[in-house]
């Protein structure tokens, strides 16, 4: 049975004592000591997992002064921070074992954007892409480009100087710093800005004493040094982060900027809290070119010649990544501009783009093209294709494509998954297809499998090795290739950090920078950080401290990992899955991935939270020694102990609470499961732990109302207005809200779809009969599969579905209703939901035999048979299916004529598990409008805040309010006419009902509305 997990990792006397202390200050950010908030900042987008003390949250610059005010205290000398931002760091850069400072929460503001000097002040928990929205209306964009731009800070990139697509034109983020406000490990602000010589040797360089000293040693030691600097350090785009000590004076040695000291220090130096930057100019035109390739070496030995035709941006992808696109939800929306060459293999892509004034864009793409024509006609460079567009959303999608290409690479099948760890290499771009070829040479000897993607114009590629983080063997592997891999960059004159900042790599560093000049970075250290508690082990220590307490050799998160059976990891594989990469950190309101991330800012409340949660529950009740396989096959406690064990929950601590925490805050909406790279599925193992959970401890009231909502819909049909009476009277709602914590729940419909359906001229449902129908004409019947909210709760859409049916010419039949099991399995209730799908799946499987089209309304429960039902049932299920209605229209229409156009116009407001795990069904609904002679555009939107019965229970209300009011409510706005609203989800027209006070069509009645007006 589930023991009581009472282990947790205690925090260390002197980091308690010191955030007590910071509790009873007068510090206004939030303090987080939970076990479980402290695991999810255990990990980044890397393999290594470091468990820190806490995590703290300031609420503005002055709380970072009073925190590192306090920490000066002798008492607490031992305390150590990190500064951490959107934890997108593949090389552990933000991990620590003291305490994370996080910024994301509360600096996230552009405080002011100067458009007529080009510049804007931001903090520095601002993401990079919010930035972007910020400043799109007035013609600019910060343009250092980066994969994890959707969730990535701008700390985080001053932090690791970072740059990506178009780095030779746009430079790094260093380029674009003009000034940065930061504060000390003295609880002192230090504001730096290029001076000159002369205001530097006036001392009026800055009025912070300590940030006085550090500026005048700075500038001695580099300008004394400079022929050392220039003879050492590498030629290239690219920056070696740990510090810059070629760029702190500039060419002419006239002007000094410490802040090209701070660009690039992974925050061993101090907090980065306010940076003023430089901004570019939207271009006016932009271009891109898909050139396909016979193998992935001739796409990077032709790239140099694609850089000389002057193109902005040069990207490459090996065959491998674009397989994995393939196959991946993204696909739908690039698949026509990479489209297959007939006879040919495409084994490589270069993604070329020309951004600027439309003359000269055109310019150069035409003398690319023709150029191109020529080498394709004489089968020059490998090319076997090459496509064009201007189209600025494709080209978005195109980029959207290879920045997702990080976390497809983590789709790979088997237990060996494409890592980072030597993956942000860069060598001058003339030396990158040999010093690729002599890289892949290495792999191969390894026997290891690999993907390949990157920023060919800049010398940057980004390569990943698979290996399985649960085998010791790989584990070492790991450490040998990242040797060789750090020495192959050094023999073609470049480095092995080029992009992604170096973390614990920090022992490659007295290599690259000499003996002379590590002693500088050293120094440079130890006057920032004497004592070496900001970020320790990351990059450099002070002089005479001792080695690097992190390398390519610390805990990893396999180590925990290979703890867990690996039957247990098999069992949730989902959990297992979850590489890190932080997709699931989209700040966008108007993105589906995640809403109660999104609505909470609670990282624990992340796909990625989750994952991290329950891996450590599994590995905790492998180390109490419970088969979490049998515990799952077993009984549940008997009342009176579960009863027993909830009262003493109270008081006494079980880790599995924090788990319970983390997914009871989630909506079930499976977004994760398509938007994911790796399709970690949240719902699924959500499940399974609640089913586990409540073995030991009772389940609230409202689970088993959930659950027994299908059994009882049907006899509560039979006395709609009595239950109505019942359920929506003052008093009665008032006491379901206080006794079940339930609140809008929805009336029955009065009529009921039978008396909607008496004496109906559509077919009743008699299996005899149907199969009795000639095969030849069976194309003319629709099988209407019922679900419990549209048949019980709006008979009247379904009544319109038949009518719709038959105003086609075809003949309907609705089915009898038989419980989907939704409900049941997202309150976990498994064994009573795989006995309600196998039932279900036998009943629809006799049916498919019909060779009848099958056609259910709500997506959520469609969607459910083609899911769960795998999942619960496996080949059992069979292989019926149930079509949505707009699947079934498309083709369907192939079949009746198509209306005269109308001056009809429609919006369809996308429900978030459809448009996740159906992407192209807007697309569908246009088509299909289009063939009834109107006009259907869909508005791709966030999460309601409804997802079934999340949104009607009383504790989430806040929460489905502000998530309506993220995407919805505004998107709602912008419609004058109401009447033109399409919602296809029940639960998205409950919550537009509740909040927007007006009832939305389904798509469906709209389609008939155009069909009798036109019969009119």
């Amino acid at each position: 049975m589930l023991p009581q997990l009472s282990h947790q990792q205690t925090l260390e006397p002197v980091y308690l004592a010191f955030l007590d202390a910071l509790e009873q200050s007068e510090f206004e950010g939030d303090i987080d000591k939970r076990y479980s908030a402290r695991l999810v900042q255990a990990t980044d987008n890397s393999v290594y997992q470091f468990l820190p003390q806490g995590v703290i949250y300031p609420k503005d610059q002055q709380d970072l002064c009073l925190l590192l005010t306090l920490a000066a205290n002798p008492l607490y000398q031992a305390v150590t921070f990190s500064p951490r931002g959107g934890g997108t760091g593949t090389n552990g850069q933000s991990l620590t074992h003291g305490l994370i400072v996080d910024l994301s929460r509360y600096f996230n503001k552009v405080l002011e954007i100067n458009a007529e000097e080009g510049w804007a002040r931001v903090q520095t928990g601002v993401v990079k892409d919010a930035f972007n929205d910020a400043l799109r209306p007035h013609g600019f964009f910060f343009s250092p480009d980066l994969s994890t731009s959707n969730r990535a800070t701008l700390g985080g990139m001053i932090n690791t100087d970072a740059s990506g697509a178009g780095s030779l034109v746009y430079g790094k983020t260093s380029d674009h710093v003009l000034g940065l406000t930061s504060v000390l490990i003295d609880g002192s602000v230090l504001t730096t800005t290029p001076v000159s010589l002369a205001e530097l040797d006036n001392n009026n360089a800055n009025s912070n004493p300590l940030g006085l000293e550090i500026s005048n040693v700075i500038a001695k030691v580099c300008r004394d040094k400079r022929e050392l600097i220039e003879r050492q350090f590498p030629k290239l785009n690219r920056f070696l982060t740990g510090y810059d000590l070629k760029h702190v004076w500039n060419d002419e040695l006239t002007q000094f900027d410490l802040s090209r000291i701070l660009t690039g220090s992974e925050g061993t130096l101090a907090f980065i809290t306010e940076a003023k930057v430089s901004l570019t100019p939207l271009p006016k035109s932009r271009v891109m070119v898909n050139i396909k390739y016979d193998s992935f070496e001739s796409a990077l030995r032709h790239a140099p010649a694609l850089v000389t035709a002057q193109a902005t941006v040069v990207e490459t992808v090996d065959s491998k990544v674009l397989n994995l696109a393939r196959e991946d939800i993204i696909w739908h929306s690039v698949s026509e501009h990479i489209q297959a060459v007939p006879n040919k293999v495409i084994e490589g892509l270069n993604m070329v783009e020309f951004a600027g004034d439309e003359q000269t864009v055109a310019d150069k793409v035409a003398s690319l093209e023709a150029t191109l024509k020529q080498q394709l006609e004489t089968e020059a460079c490998g090319i076997v294709g090459f496509q064009i567009t201007a189209d600025k959303p494709s080209i978005e999608q195109i980029y959207a494509m290879r920045k997702k290409a990080v976390g497809l690479l983590g789709a790979t099948k088997g237990s060996r998954k494409p890592i980072a760890f030597a993956e942000d290499t860069a060598v001058p771009p003339e030396n990158l297809a040999d010093f690729i070829m002599e890289f892949r040479a290495l792999l191969d000897g390894h026997q290891l499998q690999y993907g390949m993607f990157g920023h060919v114009d800049a010398g940057v590629l980004h390569v990943r090795p698979a290996l399985d983080m649960c085998d010791e063997n790989d584990e070492k592997l790991l450490k040998l290739i990242s040797d060789e891999v750090a020495a192959l960059t050094l023999k073609y004159g470049g480095l092995m950090w080029g992009e992604h900042g170096k973390g614990v790599r920090g022992e490659y560093g007295p290599a690259v920078f000499g003996a002379e000049l590590y002693g500088v970075l050293e120094q440079i250290k130890g006057l920032f950080d004497p004592n070496n508690r900001l970020n320790p082990g990351k990059l450099v220590a002070p002089k005479d401290t001792g080695p690097l307490m992190f390398n390519v050799d610390s805990a990893k998160r396999g180590s925990f990992d290979r703890q867990i059976p690996i039957n247990v990891r098999q069992a949730f594989p989902d959990v297992m899955n979850c590489n890190g990469n932080g997709l699931c950190f989209n700040y966008s309101s108007y993105s589906p991935m995640c809403p109660s991330f999104k609505v909470t800012g609670e990282r624990i409340h992340s796909p990625k939270g989750r994952t991290s949660l329950m891996r450590e529950w599994l590995r905790l009740l492998e180390a109490e020694g419970v088969d979490v396989n049998a515990l799952a096959k077993s009984k549940p406690l008997g009342w009176l102990q579960r009863a027993q064990n909830t009262i003493k929950s109270q008081q006494e601590y079980d880790y599995s609470h924090e788990v319970m925490e983390s997914l009871q805050g989630c909506l079930a909406c499976k977004s994760c499961s398509s938007q994911c790279p790796v399709k970690v599925d949240v719902p699924k193992f959500r499940a399974q732990f609640f089913d586990i959970y409540y073995k030991r401890y009772l389940r609230p009231a409202k689970d088993y109302l959930v659950a027994g909502i299908e059994d009882a819909l049907p006899l509560m049909a039979t006395m709609p207005k009595l239950i109505n009476l019942a359920s929506q009277h003052r008093l009665s709602r008032w006491a379901i809200e206080k006794a079940l914590g339930y609140v809008d729940s929805p009336a029955l419909s009065v009529p009921t779809l039978k008396q909607r359906l008496h004496g109906h001229s559509s077919r009743g449902y008699d299996l005899e009969a149907l199969q009795a129908i000639p095969e030849d004409a069976r194309s003319q019947y629709v099988l209407v599969v019922q679900d419990p909210f549209n048949s019980f709760y709006n008979a009247k859409l379904v009544h319109n579905f038949i009518r719709l049916i038959e105003a086609m010419g075809l003949k309907p039949v609705l089915l009898p209703f038989k419980p989907n099991g939704k409900p049941t399995h997202i309150k976990g209730f498994l064994e009573k939901f795989a006995k309600m799908a196998q039932s279900s799946a036998d009943f629809l499987n006799q049916l498919q035999a019909l060779g009848m089209p099958m056609v259910g309304l709500d997506p959520a429960l469609v969607l459910c048979y083609r899911d769960e039902y795998h999942e619960i049932l496996g080949k059992s299920r069979g292989d019926f299916e149930v079509k949505l209605a707009n699947e079934w229209l498309i083709d369907a229409i192939k079949q009746v004529p198509s209306l005269p156009a109308t001056d009809k116009r429609f919006t369809w407001f996308s429900h978030c598990t459809e448009s996740t795990a159906k992407p192209n069904t807007g697309k569908e609904w246009s088509t299909i409008f289009k063939h009834f002679g109107a006009d259907c555009q869909s508005v791709a939107l966030g999460c309601c805040g409804m997802a079934g019965t999340y949104g009607h229970e009383k504790v989430n209300l806040d929460n489905s309010k502000q998530l309506f009011a993220m995407s919805w409510q505004p998107s709602l706005e912008k419609v004058t006419d109401k009447a033109t609203v399409l919602v296809s989800g029940f639960s998205c027209r409950s919550q537009v009902k509740r909040f927007a006070e007006f009832a939305p069509k389904h798509p469906v009645e709209a389609l008939l509305e155009l069909v009798n007006q036109a019969q009119a």
